[in-house]
């Protein structure tokens, strides 16, 4: 026997709770839904307890040394000043907050426009009249769908995400920098790693990102690309409607049910490329290759200097992002950003080839101007990136 909606409201489920207001939504997606299933998610729907102010010093005075550091070794500037920028030191569900408002400025040129449907002829032929008004229905629930899925990605992300960068995207405010005390602690522990060391290298890792994504021309070619990758979609309501429908939930919790629904977004969106996106790919796969391995060359660099030894701490890392948990591909998969084996490594191919041909003053020279960036030729063949600017 079908479960009453409103088992779902009681369960302290949103989504139907909040149907009406879903369906006046007046964008491609319903980012107050968003806001309620990642802060559901990042909580486990209790109160959060304020980041100790002790963690809050210790990662500031571990942020002026990481900070001097990272402007030596990259030429770089971290902040306006001569001073390091203001790093937050914040909970999960701050993350999450702080996250979403930044991810929404992807999808500004994303519309929702769906896949090609049934025609309104073939829906009038149809035998079973409920079979088109739950088309229809869906159709209309589009952005509230998008919105549970994009809100339970960055929920669980939540749970293990160090700062704003493990996910290489420039955000706004661009003096903005996020860093979870929380996670990289129990990471620390997990890895039988010295607290104060995992975080030194992750200061890094953020100071490093920040530095890049301070610069105009970067960050202008990430943004521009993610986010016409991100208006290649066209959500197919019709595919959850018929997972909606088909589902038996007489003996399933509906909090786990539907969290377990609507964490994938390829359910909506699709899991292949369009033809826009694949068109896109490889430029965005070598940018982001450049960027992700010129930033682990600082970090080891400067590891190295400050930690003696960052092997363990780079092994346990790199370990983790390539064997990245479901809502990590997800995310990858919205945006376009694919941070694979391949990718990794023909990054660090290319960054390597680039130190042994033209020293680090020539690989400085990725940052020195617009046009500077690899082609996805040029990340293959270094030697093609040094002979196009002159090294």
């Amino acid at each position: 026997m079908p479960q009453d909606p409103s088992d779902f409201s009681s369960a302290g489920i949103p989504f139907f709770d909040q149907i009406a207001k879903a369906m006046s939504s007046s964008g491609p997606v319903q980012w107050d839904m968003a806001r309620q299933f990642a802060m559901m998610t990042a909580t486990n729907s209790s109160v959060e307890p304020n980041v100790e102010p002790t963690a809050r010093i210790a990662v500031h005075q571990l942020a002026v040394v990481a900070d001097l550091h990272v402007r030596d070794v990259t030429g770089l500037s971290t902040s306006e000043s001569t001073q390091p920028p203001v790093i937050d030191v914040v909970t999960r569900s701050t993350w999450v907050h702080h996250t979403l408002d930044a991810f929404k400025f992807y999808f500004s040129e994303f519309s929702g426009n769906s896949t090609p449907a049934t025609s309104d002829a073939s829906l009038e032929l149809e035998s079973n009249g409920m079979d088109a008004m739950m088309s229809n229905l869906t159709k209309m629930m589009a952005p509230a769908m998008l919105g549970m899925s994009v809100g339970s990605m960055i929920g669980q992300l939540s749970l293990r995400a160090f700062g704003q960068y493990d996910l290489p995207l420039p955000r706004e405010p661009k003096s903005q920098l996020l860093f979870v005390a929380r996670n990289s602690e129990e990471f620390a522990k997990d890895w039988s790693i010295k607290v104060e060391d995992m975080q030194m290298w992750l200061l890094i890792q953020e100071l490093t990102f920040h530095a890049l994504f301070r610069i105009e021309f970067v960050r202008n070619a990430v943004i521009s690309l993610v986010k016409q990758h991100v208006a290649g979609f066209h959500p197919n309501p019709n595919a959850l409607g018929q997972r909606l429908t088909n589902i038996d939930v007489s003996n399933t919790d509906p909090a786990a049910m539907m969290q377990k629904l609507l964490g994938d977004p390829t359910l909506l969106l699709g899991n292949e490329r369009s033809t826009q996106q694949q068109a896109l790919a490889p430029k965005l796969d070598a940018i982001t290759c450049a960027i992700i391995c010129y930033v682990d060359h600082v970090v080891d660099t400067v590891a190295s200097r400050i930690l003696g030894n960052g092997a363990q701490i780079s092994e346990a890392f790199r370990r983790r992002r390539v064997e990245s948990s479901s809502q990590d591909q997800y995310v990858e998969q919205l945006f376009g950003i694919y941070l694979t084996d391949d990718q990794v490594d023909r990054g660090e191919r290319f960054i390597s080839g680039v130190i042994e041909r033209a020293g680090e003053n020539g690989l400085a020279r990725l940052w020195a101007r617009d046009g500077n960036l690899p082609t996805p030729n040029e990340i293959t063949a270094p030697g093609l990136w040094i002979e196009r600017i002159s090294l």
